[in-house]
């Protein structure tokens, strides 16, 4: 779960990186940092622990390319769709072999101090697991639904941002995305999976109004694919991370 986990937070610091600097290079070289210095600071210091940081770091590195030239004009989205599946598969696979982090390490004894009472005593690996899930939920989650978009054809790369994109349509998407995943993750780590339902449902009764127009109905038709497209793989993100946490 070590590995899996210290992998997840680097590509989710890559995608917030990208979201806020706007560059081709630095958000992969800080989520591969970020990846690094958690790690070390975690208690990866082994051997196998170090030869893990390393192919974390050239796997953080190859999703944020990949990401970049997913959505330049022309590009393949199914790439980066298969470098993100294939990486988290192999760290499912190798997740025996990871160590899980001592108690009295430096994440150990941190948990230890923190006066929250639900925190001292935890276990650090499954701490650091749901510290990195999170973070996907943020930026990492909005990655995947467009590049998914993209890769149906739902939504063209080329068109983010215009007049033709459905996002300048549906309003807040981006925004309410991330809080929505946060939410059916927070509800799943609670054990209120129903209470989970109850807001999905309720954000398909909140965009109905926008859905339906007796006018347009091409225009509609479009809306309602990118929506439901959009929302299943943006639900599919929070319940995957809820699966790797079992």
């Amino acid at each position: 779960m070590t590995w899996l986990a210290v992998l997840l937070l680097g590509v989710a610091c890559t995608d917030l990186a990208h979201s806020l600097l706007q560059r081709h290079v630095l958000p992969q070289l800080a989520g591969a940092l970020a990846a690094v210095l958690v790690g070390l600071v975690s208690g990866m210091t082994g051997a196998r622990d170090v030869g893990a940081l390393v192919v974390i770091v050239a796997l953080v590195l190859a999703w944020g390319f990949s990401v970049s030239r997913g959505f330049a004009a022309g590009g393949r989205a199914w790439v980066p769709l298969a470098v993100l599946g294939g990486s988290v598969g192999a760290a499912v696979v190798a997740a025996p072999l990871a160590p899980e982090l001592a108690s009295d390490g430096l994440l150990g004894r941190w948990l230890d101090a923190v006066p929250w009472p639900s925190l001292p005593g935890a276990e650090p690996s499954r701490v650091l697991m749901v510290g990195a899930l999170a973070l996907v939920q943020l930026s990492t989650g909005n990655v995947v639904v467009r590049l998914v978009l993209a890769a149906t054809g739902t939504v063209l790369p080329a068109q983010h941002g215009t007049a033709g994109d459905p996002e300048t349509r549906l309003k807040g998407g981006r925004l309410l995305g991330p809080m929505e995943r946060l939410v059916i993750l927070g509800l799943g780590l609670a054990g209120e999976l129903t209470a989970a339902g109850i807001v999905i449902a309720a954000k398909g009764l909140l965009r109905f109004p926008e859905l339906q127009s007796k006018g347009e109905q091409e225009r509609i038709h479009q809306l309602t694919e990118y929506f439901l497209v959009g929302s299943f793989v943006s639900w599919l993100v929070p319940l995957t991370s809820l699966v790797l946490l079992s």
